[in-house]
């Protein structure tokens, strides 16, 4: 290196699938770069090369393929995602909103913490009424792993280190009383929700790791949590340590959950299916206390207070959370064959993670194997996690049959802490629960705990840890930057991309990026040959989605948000869908 360049060495993975193939194309890269140079004035050039590379690679791959779509094979998995908890729970329908109505308190959002709100703020006498966009249970909490447990991974080290040891014992004790909660209901009720108490466990297969297992099970003895060290497992996985956290549990989340919309009901609650939030008007023309909230169907519901429980909250006011959190992805395989009963519940903290439990399926023992999670929208096609989970499964476990996969999107703060409270300092009325990471049984059942409170006007310590003002410089500021370059990278890729596969060419059961009069768009034609074509700008802050082979759809690199192949929104923060485009048309 000499003094005023420096040399930049790429290892640029890129994943190109032809017919029966998959071709993996690595590519090392030298660029030179001058060393007055900038960081950021660096990643542009570094960008600049690595979109022309792909170029380079999209020509090559079109001489096999013809562009970047591609014909799925699933290699003995289903052939469409499909959640086992949705798939068996008798989850009933309601009525879309179709009046304007008064409430105390609208809970935007029928998933968990929702519906958890939702029951604890009847429970206090208050009229209360949930909206959900599409139906109840049916997004996040229904494509779970349904681990009920405070062992968040590696957490308890992070936050003695970043906020102190009063912090982390809150944060610890907020969560076991939410496990509580949970199971009292359970035995209070008698429900057949196949609940079970397991034994929580992370483990570490590489030499790295183990100095976390080690300095993670030190904070577990400073906040006296019931653990112990292990350098085994029960099944054929080597590991050279790992950490037990004793006494937590396992359930079907959607039969727990369906007893809570019962009680709810009950108590004179009210849910609305097939209504969608789109705004909220926090003056009111006749100087009450009122807020104003406003459907998509041009329904207003009026209330006190309202519990924005979205998963990515649809309301933001000048909380920005849009900034302050990142998407990734995760998926789940159900496998059957040689399933032995296990006694925990496990977690590999190396990656990629994997994640074991097991669960009952038409009477018949079965494991969920969970992991190869990723930023949403980035990374190589969908479905090669599948792939590697159930290649996980059939080593390890010498499982033979896998009758369900599908997958998850959770949020990340800066912090690794949710975010639940006020959405911002100047709207005290309106309240997000979000950030859950990928433990929102402990998380939304806290966090409807903390709504209540708030709704009450109390004043707890669980305030304080989950405050949405919170900002933390070590780590929040560092996340910060290093999120939101992230998304102006993948915003500038998006536009940089160039191509020449055309609509006409999409096969049948093919989905991927096209052009139409040399603009990006995206197409993808069913087995029965219809074409459905969209514009792949997000209609959130435009970047370009990108192609979701496992489960057909367009997902956002950017801040997560996913359509369905035909442009409808799948998922937030987006709240309009893709443009639909006539491909003999072009785009406007």
């Amino acid at each position: 290196m000499n003094g005023d360049s420096s040399v930049l060495l790429f290892n640029l993975k890129i994943f190109l699938k032809v017919p029966g193939t998959l071709l993996d194309f690595k590519a090392l890269q030298y660029v030179r770069v001058p060393g007055t140079f900038t960081q950021k004035q660096r990643f542009s050039i570094l960008l600049h090369e690595i979109c022309g590379m792909i170029e380079q690679y999209r020509k090559t791959e079109n001489a096999f393929a013809g562009g970047i779509v591609m014909k799925e094979n699933y290699l003995g998995l289903p052939e469409y995602p499909r959640s086992y908890w949705i798939d068996s729970a008798e989850i009933p329908q309601f009525e879309r909103l179709t009046s304007n109505e008064k409430f105390d308190i609208v809970v935007v959002g029928g998933g968990m913490t929702g519906i958890t709100t939702a029951y604890l703020l009847s429970q206090e006498g208050m009229k209360v009424a949930i909206i959900e966009s599409t139906r109840i249970l049916n997004g996040t909490t229904g494509h779970t792993t349904a681990k009920i447990t405070a062992q968040h991974n590696l957490i308890y080290d992070e936050l003695i280190s970043h906020f102190g040891q009063k912090f982390a014992g809150h944060y610890y004790k907020a969560n076991i009383h939410a496990l509580q909660f949970i199971k009292k209901v359970i035995e209070e009720h008698k429900l057949d929700c196949d609940f079970e108490e397991k034994d929580a466990v992370l483990y570490a297969t590489t030499e790295k790791s183990v100095r976390k297992i080690e300095k993670e099970y030190q904070a577990y003895q400073q906040l006296n949590i019931p653990s112990e060290l292990i350098d085994s497992l029960p099944f054929n996985a080597p590991i050279k340590k790992g950490i037990v956290m004793k006494k937590q549990a396992q359930f079907h989340p959607l039969r727990y959950l369906l007893k809570l919309v019962e009680l709810f009901l009950k108590n004179g609650g009210k849910i609305y299916e097939g209504t969608t939030a789109v705004s909220i008007m926090t003056e009111s023309k006749t100087g009450e206390d009122f807020l104003t909230l406003e459907t998509r169907d041009g329904n207003f519901l009026t209330c006190h207070k309202v519990m924005s429980c979205t998963h990515y909250p649809f309301y933001e006011g000048e909380g920005y959370y849009f900034m302050r959190m990142h998407p990734e992805r995760s998926y789940i395989v159900a496998a059957k064959g040689n399933v032995k009963h296990l006694d925990g519940m496990y977690l590999s903290v190396d990656s990629p993670n994997r994640s074991v439990r097991t669960v009952n399926i038409n009477g018949e023992p079965h494991l969920l194997l969970a992991g190869e999670g990723h930023k949403t929208g980035q990374g190589e096609p969908e479905m090669n996690h599948y792939e590697a989970l159930k290649a996980f499964g059939e080593k390890v476990f010498q499982v033979t049959e896998f009758p369900y996969r599908w997958s998850a999107q959770d949020l990340y703060t800066q912090d690794n802490v949710p975010y639940i409270g006020p959405v911002s300092a100047n709207e005290t009325n309106i309240f997000v629960a979000t950030g859950f990471r990928k433990w929102g049984m402990t998380g939304s059942t806290t966090a409807a705990a903390v709504l209540r409170d708030y709704a009450l006007d109390k004043d707890t310590p669980e305030m304080e840890i989950f405050s949405t003002e919170r900002f933390t410089a070590d780590p929040s500021l560092k996340h910060f930057f290093k999120e939101n370059w992230n998304v102006a990278v993948q915003f500038m890729k998006g536009k940089l991309e160039h191509g020449r596969k055309t609509p006409a060419g999409v096969k049948h059961g093919e989905g991927g990026v096209v052009y139409v009069n040399g603009s990006r768009a995206g197409a993808y034609r069913e087995e029965d040959g219809t074409l459905y074509c969209v514009d792949t700008t997000c209609t959130h802050m435009g970047c370009e989605v990108e192609w979701n082979n496992g489960d057909k759809t367009w997902d956002c690199p950017c801040h997560g948000s996913r359509f369905s192949y035909k442009g409808d929104v799948v998922e937030g923060p987006a709240k309009k869908g893709l443009r639909p485009i006539d491909p003999e048309d072009g785009l406007s």
